[in-house]
Protein backbone atom coordinates (compact mmCIF):
# COMPACT_ATOMS: atom_id res chain seq x y z
CA UNK A 1 0.00 0.00 0.00
CA UNK A 2 1.15 3.54 -0.75
CA UNK A 3 0.03 6.44 1.41
CA UNK A 4 0.57 9.97 0.00
CA UNK A 5 1.01 12.77 2.53
CA UNK A 6 2.67 16.15 2.83
CA UNK A 7 6.04 14.65 3.73
CA UNK A 8 6.19 12.21 0.80
CA UNK A 9 4.74 8.80 -0.11
CA UNK A 10 4.97 5.98 2.40
CA UNK A 11 5.71 2.57 0.82
CA UNK A 12 4.82 -0.55 2.75
CA UNK A 13 6.28 -3.99 1.99
CA UNK A 14 3.42 -4.97 -0.32
CA UNK A 15 3.84 -1.81 -2.40
CA UNK A 16 7.58 -2.34 -2.70
CA UNK A 17 7.05 -5.99 -3.68
CA UNK A 18 4.88 -4.79 -6.59
CA UNK A 19 6.76 -1.67 -7.64
CA UNK A 20 10.33 -2.97 -7.53
CA UNK A 21 9.82 -5.70 -10.20
CA UNK A 22 7.88 -3.21 -12.33
CA UNK A 23 10.72 -0.70 -12.20
CA UNK A 24 13.34 -3.38 -12.80
CA UNK A 25 11.51 -4.72 -15.85
CA UNK A 26 11.69 -1.27 -17.43
CA UNK A 27 15.24 -0.44 -16.35
CA UNK A 28 16.76 -3.78 -17.39
CA UNK A 29 15.13 -3.67 -20.81
CA UNK A 30 16.47 -0.16 -21.27
CA UNK A 31 20.02 -0.84 -20.04
CA UNK A 32 20.82 -4.55 -20.40
CA UNK A 33 22.70 -4.27 -17.12
CA UNK A 34 21.49 -5.74 -13.85
CA UNK A 35 23.73 -3.53 -11.71
CA UNK A 36 22.74 -0.33 -13.50
CA UNK A 37 19.08 -1.34 -13.50
CA UNK A 38 19.14 -1.94 -9.75
CA UNK A 39 20.66 1.50 -9.18
CA UNK A 40 17.96 3.08 -11.33
CA UNK A 41 15.23 1.19 -9.46
CA UNK A 42 16.53 2.35 -6.09
CA UNK A 43 16.67 5.96 -7.27
CA UNK A 44 13.13 5.77 -8.70
CA UNK A 45 11.71 4.33 -5.48
CA UNK A 46 13.56 6.94 -3.43
CA UNK A 47 12.05 9.72 -5.52
CA UNK A 48 8.61 8.18 -5.09
CA UNK A 49 9.01 8.09 -1.32
CA UNK A 50 9.99 11.77 -1.35
CA UNK A 51 7.27 12.95 -3.74
CA UNK A 52 4.10 14.57 -2.40
CA UNK A 53 0.58 13.50 -3.31
CA UNK A 54 1.37 10.62 -5.71
CA UNK A 55 -1.98 9.04 -6.61
CA UNK A 56 -0.70 6.55 -9.23
CA UNK A 57 2.61 5.12 -7.97
CA UNK A 58 2.88 2.63 -10.87
CA UNK A 59 2.77 5.41 -13.46
CA UNK A 60 5.12 7.56 -11.37
CA UNK A 61 7.69 4.78 -11.02
CA UNK A 62 7.51 3.84 -14.71
CA UNK A 63 8.00 7.46 -15.75
CA UNK A 64 10.88 8.17 -13.39
CA UNK A 65 12.57 4.84 -14.14
CA UNK A 66 12.43 5.42 -17.89
CA UNK A 67 13.73 8.98 -17.67
CA UNK A 68 16.62 8.01 -15.40
CA UNK A 69 17.41 5.03 -17.64
CA UNK A 70 17.55 7.27 -20.73
CA UNK A 71 20.16 9.46 -19.03
CA UNK A 72 22.13 6.44 -17.81
CA UNK A 73 22.01 4.85 -21.27
CA UNK A 74 23.36 7.98 -22.93
CA UNK A 75 26.48 7.87 -20.77
CA UNK A 76 26.66 4.07 -20.97
CA UNK A 77 26.76 4.17 -24.78
CA UNK A 78 29.92 6.26 -24.60
CA UNK A 79 31.52 3.72 -22.25
CA UNK A 80 30.43 0.81 -24.44
CA UNK A 81 32.14 2.36 -27.46
CA UNK A 82 35.47 1.90 -25.66
CA UNK A 83 34.52 -1.49 -24.17
CA UNK A 84 37.23 -4.14 -24.54
CA UNK A 85 35.98 -6.79 -26.97
CA UNK A 86 32.36 -7.66 -27.67
CA UNK A 87 29.64 -6.20 -25.42
CA UNK A 88 26.78 -8.46 -24.32
CA UNK A 89 24.00 -7.78 -21.78
CA UNK A 90 24.40 -8.96 -18.21
CA UNK A 91 22.63 -12.32 -18.19
CA UNK A 92 19.46 -13.01 -16.28
CA UNK A 93 19.52 -16.62 -15.14
CA UNK A 94 16.47 -18.64 -14.13
CA UNK A 95 16.03 -22.19 -12.86
CA UNK A 96 15.15 -25.22 -14.97
CA UNK A 97 12.39 -27.51 -13.63
CA UNK A 98 11.94 -25.15 -10.65
CA UNK A 99 15.32 -26.05 -9.16
CA UNK A 100 17.95 -23.36 -8.70
CA UNK A 101 21.35 -24.30 -10.15
CA UNK A 102 24.18 -24.80 -7.69
CA UNK A 103 25.73 -21.50 -8.82
CA UNK A 104 22.60 -19.75 -7.57
CA UNK A 105 22.28 -21.64 -4.31
CA UNK A 106 22.45 -18.32 -2.46
CA UNK A 107 20.51 -16.06 -4.82
CA UNK A 108 20.30 -12.31 -4.33
CA UNK A 109 16.99 -10.97 -2.95
CA UNK A 110 15.52 -10.19 -6.37
CA UNK A 111 16.68 -13.37 -8.13
CA UNK A 112 13.15 -14.80 -8.38
CA UNK A 113 11.79 -11.60 -9.88
CA UNK A 114 14.70 -11.45 -12.31
CA UNK A 115 14.01 -15.02 -13.42
CA UNK A 116 10.37 -14.16 -14.14
CA UNK A 117 11.47 -11.22 -16.27
CA UNK A 118 13.88 -13.48 -18.15
CA UNK A 119 10.94 -15.47 -19.50
CA UNK A 120 10.33 -12.91 -22.24
CA UNK A 121 13.82 -11.46 -22.80
CA UNK A 122 16.47 -13.10 -24.93
CA UNK A 123 20.09 -12.01 -25.07
CA UNK A 124 19.73 -11.44 -28.80
CA UNK A 125 16.74 -9.14 -28.24
CA UNK A 126 18.78 -6.93 -25.92
CA UNK A 127 21.74 -6.96 -28.32
CA UNK A 128 19.46 -5.69 -31.06
CA UNK A 129 18.05 -2.95 -28.82
CA UNK A 130 21.62 -1.62 -28.56
CA UNK A 131 21.24 -0.41 -32.16
CA UNK A 132 18.53 2.07 -31.10
CA UNK A 133 19.05 5.53 -29.61
CA UNK A 134 18.02 5.89 -25.95
CA UNK A 135 14.75 7.68 -26.82
CA UNK A 136 13.97 5.25 -29.66
CA UNK A 137 14.55 2.39 -27.28
CA UNK A 138 12.25 3.92 -24.68
CA UNK A 139 9.48 4.66 -27.19
CA UNK A 140 9.71 1.17 -28.71
CA UNK A 141 9.75 -0.64 -25.37
CA UNK A 142 6.94 1.41 -23.86
CA UNK A 143 4.62 1.05 -26.86
CA UNK A 144 5.54 -2.22 -28.60
CA UNK A 145 6.67 -4.30 -25.61
CA UNK A 146 4.90 -2.86 -22.56
CA UNK A 147 1.71 -1.81 -24.37
CA UNK A 148 1.63 1.91 -23.54
CA UNK A 149 -0.43 4.12 -25.92
CA UNK A 150 1.75 6.64 -27.76
CA UNK A 151 0.20 9.46 -25.74
CA UNK A 152 1.24 7.87 -22.45
CA UNK A 153 4.67 6.92 -23.82
CA UNK A 154 5.13 10.56 -24.78
CA UNK A 155 4.37 11.68 -21.21
CA UNK A 156 6.88 9.19 -19.85
CA UNK A 157 9.65 10.20 -22.26
CA UNK A 158 8.85 13.88 -21.95
CA UNK A 159 7.96 14.61 -25.56
CA UNK A 160 4.90 15.05 -27.77
CA UNK A 161 2.68 12.23 -28.92
CA UNK A 162 3.73 12.84 -32.52
CA UNK A 163 7.40 12.65 -31.57
CA UNK A 164 6.86 9.47 -29.54
CA UNK A 165 5.07 7.89 -32.48
CA UNK A 166 7.96 8.85 -34.78
CA UNK A 167 10.55 7.48 -32.36
CA UNK A 168 8.76 4.13 -32.15
CA UNK A 169 8.36 4.08 -35.93
CA UNK A 170 12.07 4.68 -36.50
CA UNK A 171 12.88 1.92 -34.02
CA UNK A 172 10.60 -0.47 -35.90
CA UNK A 173 12.28 0.43 -39.20
CA UNK A 174 15.69 -0.30 -37.74
CA UNK A 175 14.42 -3.64 -36.48
CA UNK A 176 12.77 -4.39 -39.83
CA UNK A 177 16.04 -3.66 -41.63
CA UNK A 178 17.83 -6.11 -39.36
CA UNK A 179 15.10 -8.66 -40.00
CA UNK A 180 15.64 -8.31 -43.73
CA UNK A 181 19.35 -8.81 -43.18
CA UNK A 182 18.50 -11.94 -41.19
CA UNK A 183 16.35 -13.43 -43.94
CA UNK A 184 17.58 -16.75 -45.41
CA UNK A 185 20.18 -16.14 -48.06
CA UNK A 186 20.78 -12.53 -47.02
CA UNK A 187 24.40 -11.47 -46.99
CA UNK A 188 27.44 -13.63 -47.50
CA UNK A 189 28.19 -16.77 -45.55
CA UNK A 190 31.76 -16.97 -46.83
CA UNK A 191 34.62 -16.78 -44.35
CA UNK A 192 35.45 -13.19 -43.54
CA UNK A 193 31.82 -12.01 -43.57
CA UNK A 194 31.68 -11.92 -39.79
CA UNK A 195 30.08 -8.50 -39.35
CA UNK A 196 27.20 -9.43 -41.66
CA UNK A 197 26.66 -12.71 -39.88
CA UNK A 198 26.70 -11.10 -36.44
CA UNK A 199 24.11 -8.57 -37.61
CA UNK A 200 21.91 -11.26 -39.12
CA UNK A 201 21.85 -13.38 -36.00
CA UNK A 202 21.17 -10.46 -33.68
CA UNK A 203 18.17 -9.62 -35.83
CA UNK A 204 17.13 -13.22 -36.35
CA UNK A 205 16.68 -13.91 -32.67
CA UNK A 206 14.78 -10.68 -32.19
CA UNK A 207 12.53 -11.71 -35.03
CA UNK A 208 11.66 -14.86 -33.12
CA UNK A 209 11.59 -13.33 -29.65
CA UNK A 210 9.84 -10.13 -30.67
CA UNK A 211 7.27 -11.92 -32.78
CA UNK A 212 6.40 -14.23 -29.91
CA UNK A 213 6.09 -11.28 -27.55
CA UNK A 214 3.89 -9.30 -29.90
CA UNK A 215 1.70 -12.16 -31.07
CA UNK A 216 1.53 -14.01 -27.78
CA UNK A 217 1.80 -17.32 -29.66
CA UNK A 218 2.56 -19.79 -26.86
CA UNK A 219 2.50 -22.79 -29.22
CA UNK A 220 5.22 -21.37 -31.44
CA UNK A 221 7.27 -20.39 -28.42
CA UNK A 222 6.98 -23.86 -26.88
CA UNK A 223 8.10 -25.46 -30.16
CA UNK A 224 11.13 -23.18 -30.38
CA UNK A 225 12.04 -23.81 -26.75
CA UNK A 226 11.68 -27.58 -27.24
CA UNK A 227 14.06 -27.48 -30.20
CA UNK A 228 16.46 -25.33 -28.20
CA UNK A 229 16.37 -27.70 -25.23
CA UNK A 230 17.07 -30.66 -27.52
CA UNK A 231 20.01 -28.86 -29.10
CA UNK A 232 21.42 -27.93 -25.70
CA UNK A 233 21.22 -31.61 -24.69
CA UNK A 234 23.11 -32.57 -27.86
CA UNK A 235 25.56 -29.71 -27.27
CA UNK A 236 26.38 -31.13 -23.83
CA UNK A 237 27.02 -34.51 -25.43
CA UNK A 238 29.32 -32.85 -27.97
CA UNK A 239 31.21 -31.16 -25.14
CA UNK A 240 31.65 -34.54 -23.49
CA UNK A 241 32.92 -36.04 -26.76
CA UNK A 242 35.14 -33.05 -27.57
CA UNK A 243 35.34 -33.81 -31.30
CA UNK A 244 34.96 -31.22 -34.06
CA UNK A 245 32.50 -33.43 -35.96
CA UNK A 246 30.21 -33.66 -32.92
CA UNK A 247 29.84 -29.86 -32.92
CA UNK A 248 29.49 -29.63 -36.71
CA UNK A 249 26.27 -31.65 -36.53
CA UNK A 250 24.68 -28.97 -34.34
CA UNK A 251 25.87 -25.72 -35.90
CA UNK A 252 24.31 -23.63 -38.65
CA UNK A 253 26.46 -22.80 -41.66
CA UNK A 254 26.97 -19.17 -40.58
CA UNK A 255 26.85 -19.71 -36.81
CA UNK A 256 28.38 -16.92 -34.70
CA UNK A 257 30.27 -17.50 -31.45
CA UNK A 258 30.59 -14.35 -29.31
CA UNK A 259 32.38 -13.96 -26.00
CA UNK A 260 32.24 -11.06 -23.55
CA UNK A 261 35.15 -10.83 -21.12
CA UNK A 262 35.44 -7.04 -20.95
CA UNK A 263 39.21 -7.49 -20.71
CA UNK A 264 38.69 -8.68 -17.11
CA UNK A 265 39.94 -12.26 -17.43
CA UNK A 266 43.45 -13.75 -17.66
CA UNK A 267 44.97 -14.06 -21.16
CA UNK A 268 43.77 -16.90 -23.34
CA UNK A 269 40.52 -17.50 -21.49
CA UNK A 270 38.17 -15.74 -23.89
CA UNK A 271 37.95 -15.06 -27.62
CA UNK A 272 38.84 -11.49 -28.56
CA UNK A 273 36.27 -11.16 -31.35
CA UNK A 274 33.34 -13.09 -32.76
CA UNK A 275 34.09 -16.33 -34.60
CA UNK A 276 31.91 -16.95 -37.64
CA UNK A 277 31.20 -20.11 -39.60
CA UNK A 278 30.41 -23.73 -38.87
CA UNK A 279 33.95 -25.13 -39.08
CA UNK A 280 35.78 -22.28 -37.27
CA UNK A 281 33.28 -22.30 -34.40
CA UNK A 282 33.38 -26.10 -34.11
CA UNK A 283 37.18 -25.98 -33.93
CA UNK A 284 37.15 -23.32 -31.21
CA UNK A 285 34.63 -25.26 -29.12
CA UNK A 286 36.47 -28.55 -29.56
CA UNK A 287 39.75 -26.85 -28.66
CA UNK A 288 38.19 -25.43 -25.52
CA UNK A 289 36.97 -28.87 -24.45
CA UNK A 290 40.31 -30.56 -25.25
CA UNK A 291 42.01 -28.36 -22.64
CA UNK A 292 40.29 -30.53 -20.04
CA UNK A 293 39.67 -27.75 -17.56
CA UNK A 294 38.07 -28.86 -14.26
CA UNK A 295 34.71 -27.35 -15.15
CA UNK A 296 31.18 -28.64 -15.57
CA UNK A 297 27.99 -27.35 -17.12
CA UNK A 298 24.64 -26.82 -15.44
CA UNK A 299 21.44 -26.27 -17.38
CA UNK A 300 19.57 -23.04 -16.77
CA UNK A 301 17.45 -20.44 -18.50
CA UNK A 302 19.74 -17.67 -19.71
CA UNK A 303 17.84 -14.66 -20.96
CA UNK A 304 14.70 -16.75 -20.81
CA UNK A 305 16.08 -19.34 -23.24
CA UNK A 306 17.63 -22.77 -22.60
CA UNK A 307 21.29 -22.17 -21.81
CA UNK A 308 24.20 -23.30 -19.69
CA UNK A 309 26.15 -22.17 -16.65
CA UNK A 310 29.89 -22.88 -16.71
CA UNK A 311 30.89 -23.80 -13.15
CA UNK A 312 34.32 -24.59 -11.69
CA UNK A 313 34.79 -27.99 -10.08
CA UNK A 314 35.50 -28.29 -6.36
CA UNK A 315 39.21 -28.77 -7.04
CA UNK A 316 39.26 -25.08 -8.04
CA UNK A 317 36.98 -24.01 -5.22
CA UNK A 318 33.76 -23.99 -7.25
CA UNK A 319 31.93 -20.86 -8.36
CA UNK A 320 30.49 -19.53 -11.59
CA UNK A 321 32.86 -19.04 -14.53
CA UNK A 322 30.38 -17.84 -17.14
CA UNK A 323 27.13 -18.37 -19.02
CA UNK A 324 26.27 -19.56 -22.50
CA UNK A 325 23.06 -18.57 -24.23
CA UNK A 326 21.96 -20.15 -27.50
CA UNK A 327 19.98 -18.99 -30.50
CA UNK A 328 18.36 -21.55 -32.78
CA UNK A 329 17.30 -21.18 -36.40
CA UNK A 330 15.88 -23.24 -39.21
CA UNK A 331 18.05 -23.93 -42.24
CA UNK A 332 17.80 -26.23 -45.26
CA UNK A 333 18.58 -29.81 -44.33
CA UNK A 334 21.75 -30.92 -46.15
CA UNK A 335 21.00 -33.53 -48.83
CA UNK A 336 17.33 -33.80 -47.91
CA UNK A 337 14.07 -31.89 -48.41
CA UNK A 338 12.75 -29.67 -45.64
CA UNK A 339 14.58 -27.86 -42.86
CA UNK A 340 16.48 -28.70 -39.73
CA UNK A 341 17.01 -26.76 -36.50
CA UNK A 342 20.59 -25.76 -35.75
CA UNK A 343 22.46 -23.49 -33.34
CA UNK A 344 22.74 -20.13 -35.11
CA UNK A 345 24.50 -18.20 -32.35
CA UNK A 346 26.29 -18.94 -29.09
CA UNK A 347 26.89 -16.04 -26.73
CA UNK A 348 29.15 -16.42 -23.72
CA UNK A 349 29.61 -14.00 -20.84
CA UNK A 350 32.72 -14.52 -18.74
CA UNK A 351 33.26 -10.94 -17.52
CA UNK A 352 33.12 -11.24 -13.70
CA UNK A 353 31.67 -7.73 -13.44
CA UNK A 354 28.59 -8.96 -15.32
CA UNK A 355 28.13 -12.11 -13.24
CA UNK A 356 28.35 -10.93 -9.64
CA UNK A 357 24.56 -10.72 -9.28
CA UNK A 358 24.32 -14.47 -9.89
CA UNK A 359 26.20 -15.63 -6.82
CA UNK A 360 29.71 -16.85 -5.92
CA UNK A 361 32.23 -16.57 -8.75
CA UNK A 362 35.12 -18.86 -9.61
CA UNK A 363 38.73 -17.82 -9.08
CA UNK A 364 39.79 -17.21 -12.70
CA UNK A 365 43.43 -16.70 -11.75
CA UNK A 366 43.47 -20.13 -10.16
CA UNK A 367 41.80 -21.60 -13.26
CA UNK A 368 44.35 -19.89 -15.50
CA UNK A 369 47.24 -21.29 -13.47
CA UNK A 370 45.73 -24.77 -13.68
CA UNK A 371 45.48 -24.48 -17.48
CA UNK A 372 49.09 -23.28 -17.74
CA UNK A 373 50.36 -26.10 -15.53
CA UNK A 374 48.37 -28.71 -17.41
CA UNK A 375 49.61 -27.28 -20.72
CA UNK A 376 53.23 -27.63 -19.61
CA UNK A 377 52.61 -31.22 -18.51
CA UNK A 378 51.14 -32.13 -21.88
CA UNK A 379 54.05 -30.49 -23.71
CA UNK A 380 56.56 -32.42 -21.58
CA UNK A 381 55.01 -35.80 -22.39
Amino acid sequence: MTTPDASGTHLDDAALARLRPLAFSVAYRMLGSVAEAEDVVQEALTRLSQADGVRNPDAFVTTVTTRIAIDVLRSARVRRESYVGEWLPEPLVGPVDAHLPVAMATPPPDAAGHAELADDLSTAFLVLLETLTPTERAAFLLHDVLGFPHSEAADVIGTSEVAARQLASRARRRIANRREAAAPGAGSTEPGSGHDAVARHGAGAQQASGAQHASGAPGARRTTETHAEQLVTRFLAACEDGAVDSFLELLAQDVVLTGDSGGNVPPGMSIARSVVGQVPVARVLAGFMRRGAPLHFERALVGGQPGLLIVADDVLGGGLVGTWSFEVAEEAAPGAPGTTTRLAAIRGVINPEKLRHLGPLADLTRLHEWLRTEGRRRTAR
